[in-house]
Formats: structure tokens, sequence, C-alpha cells
């Protein structure tokens, strides 16, 4: 009986003593392991810190418009609406400044030469428009303007000096590109910022309507080469997030592009030209991406006193500019596409309205050219809109 009494007890405290082993055991894995998982927490906190979204953003809206063509008949109006003193324009954008003032960046093309009445003002086909122009549209919040035209030579070298004279004068409210008084001017490198975005806008013509560039001058007008471009165009590479590119292309009354257009815009595109404006065809044409640039073939006329509900059609396009640096990478992209179709009232003292604001007392039928030509716009690319006639 003692013997048996004495085996339980052994084998009693042999228990105890494994039960102790494993309990200690397990106290130290445990003890090792939260001191591991707190080790890892402040690891983890570190790499968090570290991996933190340091993505900034900035973005810039943008307005654009087509041709100021300036007939005899709308600086005659524009007489008129001055009292016969002088030339005042702001009545005929009074609705397109509604809109275009809240605008960071505004373009419009000055299709004539603000030459000055002091040259004579003068109609097609040598074309000469006076200063009031630009002040109208300075006022209506135009920040950009485009000056290589087929219409820059008609009033020779003077003309320009003094178109040029005049829009240095409001350097400081309007950038004028394309037409120049000297080699040092158009070569030289202007950055412009706008919400801490920086871009460069240049400008170039096709087309001089058989008028020849003075040899040595050829900084009066920007007639567009392959060579020119990219002479000019790689002057800001790396040095902006946006490069602008007004075109005057095409052919005249034609609702699609050429191939000339086509095979341009593809060059440009090449070059890094992030967006191309075209005028010149005096009506409206599509747009659309090639690559990364956005291409807007043709906007069309924006004032003048051609004939035609196709040529007094023009387009407004609008759109948001974003740029995103992240991780030492800069992105720039465009979004909210869309354009705006508008119609000059030639016949009730040119002023333009935009479709939205249109009723058949102004432009009988207006419903079906609205689609007739929003078909055109939308016709390459399903990333663009028009504004619906409900405004």
């Amino acid at each position: 009986m003692k013997k048996n009494k004495k085996k339980r007890k052994l084998r009693r405290n042999i228990r105890n003593f494994f039960i102790l082993l494993i309990g200690v055991t397990l106290a130290s894995y445990a003890g090792w392991y939260l001191q591991r998982s707190e080790g890892l927490k402040s690891i983890q906190v570190k790499v968090d810190y570290k991996t933190v979204d340091t993505r900034k953003v900035s973005e810039a809206s943008m307005l654009m418009v087509g041709d100021a063509l300036i007939h005899s008949t709308v600086y005659q109006t524009a007489n008129r609406y001055a009292n016969y003193k002088g030339y005042d324009f702001k009545p005929m954008l009074k609705y397109i400044k509604e809109i275009s003032k809240d605008y960071d960046l505004a373009y419009y093309n000055q299709e004539t030469i603000l030459g000055g009445t002091e040259l004579g003002l003068s109609n097609y086909p040598l074309f000469n428009s006076p200063y009031e122009v630009g002040d109208a549209f300075i006022d209506a919040g135009f920040n950009l303007t485009s000056l290589a035209t087929n219409h820059t030579l008609d009033k020779g070298e003077k003309g320009i000096l003094n178109s040029r004279k005049y829009w240095d004068s409001k350097a400081d409210k309007i950038m004028a590109a394309g037409s120049y008084d000297s080699f040092e001017d158009r070569d030289e490198v202007i950055i412009k910022e706008i919400n801490g975005i920086k871009y460069a806008f240049l400008s170039f013509t096709t087309h001089t309507n058989g008028l020849i560039v003075p040899s040595g001058k050829e900084y009066l007008v920007n007639v567009y080469s392959n060579d020119l471009a990219k002479k000019l165009i790689e002057k800001y590479k790396d040095k902006v997030d946006l490069i602008i590119v007004a075109m005057h292309w095409g052919e005249e009354y034609i609702h699609y592009p050429v191939a000339s257009q086509k095979e341009i815009a593809k060059y440009l595109s090449s070059l890094g030209v992030d967006l191309i404006i075209g005028t010149h065809p005096h009506v409206v044409e599509p747009v659309e991406y090639i690559g990364d640039t956005l291409v807007i073939y043709s906007l069309g006329n924006f004032v003048s006193s051609q004939v035609g509900v196709e040529r007094l059609t023009g387009l407004m396009m609008t759109l948001n500019i974003k740029k995103e640096e992240y991780h030492g990478k800069t992105t720039v992209t465009f979004n909210n596409i869309e354009g705006t179709l508008i119609y000059t009232d030639r016949y009730n003292g040119f002023i333009v309205y935009p479709y939205h604001k249109l009723n058949n007392n102004i432009l009988n039928g207006y419903k079906t050219y609205y689609e007739k030509y929003s078909k055109i716009v939308k016709a390459y690319s399903d990333k663009v809109t028009v504004r619906s006639l409900e405004g």
C-alpha cells in the first residue's frame, strides 16, 4: 500500500513539473510574441509614414472661340455703337462675356490685322481693323490670341508693326503669338503660369493668300513648316507642363479636316504638343485625340459678316486642365471637354449668341442647325460633348 502511495505521489509531482514547465514556456513565448508584435507595429508605422500619398493636383479652366473676321459692316456697326466717336465692339460680345470672364484662360483668333485707323480701315480682300477690337476681347476676359493668319500680311510690314505695338502695350492682360517685330521677339522663350500650371503658347499659319513674307523678315508672321515648329516647340521641352499651338490651316468652308491638317496634327503631337486649336475654314470641324494631343480642327467664325448659317455658326470649346504631381512624375490631362455652338446675328448688330439663347426669331430652325453641327463636332470622339439647347 505504501509503495503504491509513493508511486502516485511521484507521478503527481512529475505531472505538476511538466505542467509548470509548459506554463513557463507558454508564458515566455507569449511575452516574446507580444514584444515582437510591438516591434512590428512600430516598423509598420514607419513604413506608412514613408508611403504617405504626396499627390499634388493643380487645375485651370480654358475657353476657346474662333475668328474675329472684321468686315466693314462689322466695324461700321461698332462705330454706331460708339455714337460715331470711335468703335465699340463690346455689345457684340455681351452674351459671351457672361461666360468667358469666369475662365482662367480664354483664347480667340484675331483673323484680321489690327493696324489701326491711321492706316485706313479696310474690308476684304485686304483687311485692316481698329485697335478697339482687341479692347473688346480683353474686356470680355480673353487673354490669349493668335495673330498668324492668311490676312496677317494684308497691310504689309507697317500693319504688322502697328499691330505688334498695340499688343505689346496690352501684354499684362493678353498674350499675342504668331506675328512679331524681330527675330529676338519671335524666339524669346515666354513661359506663363496659371494656378501652378506652366504653359507655352505658339501660333502658325499655312496660308498667306499668296502674299510673300519679306526676305530676312520671316519673324513678321510664323508661316508653318515642320522645321520652324520643331525649333520653337523644343525651346519649351521640359520647361512647361502644357504646350498650346494655334494652327491656321485647312480648306475654307469644308466641315472635315483635309489630309494636310491631319499630317500636321500628327507631327505636332510627336513633338509633345498637348492642345492644337484650329482656325481658317470659317466653319466648324470635329474634335479628336491624336495620341495624348487634343485637336480642335476648326472653331469656325466668331464675329464676321459672312453669309450662310454654316459660316455664322461657330464653336466655343471649354475644358478643364488637370495637372497631377506624384512621386516625381507630372501628368496633364483634359477633362469636361465641351463644345457650345454659337451664332452671330449679322442682321441685328453682330451680337454673338450661344445657341441655347436662340429662338426662331433670331435664327429660324435653329434646333435643326443645332443637331447638324453638333454631330460634326462629335464625329471623331466620344470624349467630346456639346452643350444642350436647355443650357
